[in-house]
């Protein structure tokens, strides 16, 4: 689907708001017509009796101008309640997209480039959206003036309009490297700005290491990179609007020489001339938005293309579909999540499971376990032995290459959209938090009270955190939780996800950056706080495996014993050695 196809659509969406900045606009475009006839009468009546007295034109055009500038303050408001809805459809389909998706194919782009996919691109088609009632006005316009400028000379009309014809040439002449340009920019951005944010997460990292001018010596790189294409893209855009105005320039020029010969030879009245001559000085105006429109549209396709890569395969007819934006009255209801037919978690059967990293041929293979209703399950093994691989590819984040998920004798057939409160929840490796409250990252717009909440901070041990926190509950965390610990940071991911009561705790490596107390306590508080919570858990260490109902040892993505702690003490080199380690 081309851009104008897909423009359309999002005119679509809101046609009552486009309708209405339409008519607006033209209103405004078509406006200077009526001063234009006004001009010629006066201008004839400087050859004879005029039609009009001073007063009479004074007073229209005092009107004249008020009304304008009536219909423009209407005219802007509408258009950018109009612009903000195009964006905000733009970004909500692609964000929705994006979470349709398994955690693997979500997003595969560097943050900073989805950033400006989301930024840049979105705004950019926001206006030339918004262009297109410009374009509207420009032909109503058009129309009006070539209908009274060919009544009075048919000649002097086709000057007016050839720079028109001119400048939708040069346009369509220059779209590959307008296209090109913007591309080149666009990705430009997009590292700077990834680079940007990894600094940032890595300040304390940077520091250690002694890499402050190392980082600034790149980010400066990139943004001398970046300076370097944006300059070649504005430059470009600058020598189009240069070309547009001078072939405008040369149409005028035409215009008042042809005009110098009909006047001299009757044919033209010194008003038909005012006419021409004003009505030039809007179709330069005219001639100038055609060249920009043209050369926007073949920016919008970079940033069309550069969207609907965030799809994963989706039509690119998903961005612009339309969507309730709930942009008014109260904030809804977050939907729930109802348990599927297949029930609150008596098993789950894990059979023959099977992943490999592309290229790389290394993942897991032919994985089977069973885990049971309240059971308390540790996956361990070393390094690189397919542990985290294991649970992502259980909770489908990964999609397996062969194997199922049974729950209940119930084959799980979209695990991603399954494992999910209240059927799942799951703390990765490295949690999430964002640029919030600590009651924000725990909640993330659920209901609940402060009991409820405090129930869930207790069984993560985090009680003396928050009273230690300046604001409590209202506590900034930063960006990533930067103002927190490594082991605040876990126990909020971990409460945030016991908020929700699944049936089935997944935790890679909770502990990891915890001491052993701190373990303790908490392995402690969850099996204490139901009998019937279930845990499957990635860990090597003690705490989590004296706890174990039963321990899985991976080995070269394989899962190589399963069983009891103690038997595999006993049976499982690999095991002792792991168990000595830690």
């Amino acid at each position: 689907m081309n851009t104008s196809s897909l423009i359309r659509r999002i005119i679509g969406v809101f046609p009552r708001r486009w309708l209405t900045i339409a008519v607006l606009w033209s209103a405004i475009w078509t406006m200077p017509i009526l001063v234009g006839l006004i001009t010629r009468e006066f201008f004839d009546g400087l050859e004879g009796k005029p039609a009009l007295s001073l007063t009479t034109l004074v007073v229209i055009v005092v009107a004249y101008a008020l009304g304008r500038v009536v219909i423009m303050v209407a005219a802007m408001h509408v258009d950018i309640h109009f612009m903000f809805r195009v964006g905000s459809l733009l970004r909500r389909n692609m964000f929705a997209r994006i979470l349709s998706l398994p955690g693997s194919q979500g997003v595969q782009e560097a943050s900073g480039e989805v950033i400006t996919r989301f930024r840049e691109d979105v705004e950019h088609v926001e206006e030339t959206t918004s262009w297109t009632v410009d374009m509207f006005g420009a032909l109503a316009f058009s129309s009006v003036a070539l209908v009274v400028l060919l009544r009075i000379d048919a000649l002097m009309t086709v000057f007016v309009f050839l720079p028109l014809v001119l400048v939708i040439f040069l346009a369509e002449r220059a779209g590959s490297a307008i296209r090109r340009y913007r591309e080149a920019a666009r990705e430009a951005t997009g590292r700077v700005t990834e680079a940007v944010g990894e600094a940032f997460a890595s300040v304390q990292s940077i520091k250690v290491a002694g890499a402050e001018k190392t980082v600034l010596g790149h980010l400066a790189r990139l943004n001398e990179e970046r300076g370097h294409l944006m300059i070649r893209d504005r430059v470009l855009q600058a020598t189009l609007e240069s070309l547009f105005w001078n072939t405008v320039d040369i149409g005028t020029g035409l215009v008042l020489l042809v005009a110098v010969f009909r006047l001299e030879s009757g044919a033209f009245s010194l008003g038909d001339f005012a006419l021409f001559i004003f009505f030039v000085g809007s179709a330069s105006d005219t001639v100038h938005i055609e060249g920009l429109f043209i050369a926007r549209m073949n920016q919008a396709t970079v940033s069309f293309d550069r969207m609907g890569g965030l799809l994963r395969g989706a039509p690119i007819e998903t961005l612009v579909a339309p969507a309730d934006l709930q942009l008014t009255g109260a904030l809804p209801d977050l939907p729930e999540s109802p348990l599927t037919p297949a029930g609150h978690l008596e098993r789950l059967e894990i059979r023959d499971l099977s992943f490999a990293y592309p290229g790389t041929g290394r993942g897991i293979e032919k994985v089977s376990l069973t885990i049971e209703r309240g059971s308390f399950t540790v996956i361990t093994g070393r390094i690189g032995s397919g542990k985290t691989t294991l649970l992502r590819a259980i909770l489908g984040l990964l999609t397996p290459d062969s194997g199922t998920a049974i729950w209940n004798g119930m084959v799980v057939e979209e695990p991603d959209r399954f494992f999910v409160p209240p059927h799942s929840a799951y703390t990765p490796q490295v949690p999430t938090l964002f640029s919030m409250s600590l009651r924000d990252n725990l909640l993330m717009g659920l209901g609940l009270d402060d009991e409820e909440l405090m129930t869930a901070v207790d069984l993560a041990v985090m009680r003396p955190d928050v009273a230690r926190m300046p604001a409590g509950f209202e506590t900034q965390v930063g960006a990533r939780g930067v103002r927190l610990s490594g082991g605040q940071i876990q126990r909020t991911a971990a409460a945030r996800m016991l908020i929700r009561q699944p049936d089935l705790l997944v935790f890679d490596d909770l502990s990891s950056a915890l001491d052993v107390e701190t373990e303790k306590k908490l392995w402690d508080g969850l099996l204490a706080a139901d009998q019937n919570v279930t845990s499957l858990v990635v860990s090597h260490r003690h705490p989590a495996l004296n706890r174990a109902d039963q321990v899985v040892v991976m080995e070269g993505g394989r899962a190589v014993s399963i069983g009891k702690l103690d038997d595999l003490l006993e049976t499982s080199e690999e095991l002792r050695r792991l168990w000595n380690a830690g």
